[in-house]
């Protein structure tokens, strides 16, 4: 199981600063190891956001992002204390889902 997303919103006037760092190794499935033989792929294929239950973005990446990315957006809206999740969906099935309060 992958290890927690650090999700940080803060308010800046009436929108909300949303920083994710996500925990992933994103493999792109072109680099061989040690013994030769080609490394799988391993990405994050697939991110949704969503802000008191309602999705608020989405994006489809592929193999070239790097390892552990990085993703910061914007929430028109927003208040202190209201719920922004993160979800994301890699190339092998796995999910992870965390959430955070706004600031």
């Amino acid at each position: 199981m992958a290890r927690p997303m650090r999700i940080r919103a803060r308010m800046a006037g009436d929108i909300a600063d949303v920083r994710v760092l996500m925990a992933h190794e994103m493999e792109t499935g072109t680099r061989k190891g040690s013994d030769g033989k080609p490394i799988p792929a391993w990405f994050i294929n697939e991110v949704t956001a969503q802000h008191n239950g309602k999705t608020v973005m989405t994006a489809q990446w592929g193999p070239a992002v790097s390892k552990n990315p990085y993703m910061q957006f914007k929430v028109k809206g927003a208040k202190a204390g209201d719920k922004v999740a993160v979800t994301w969906k890699d190339n092998k099935g796995e999910t992870r889902t965390d959430e955070a309060a706004i600031a």
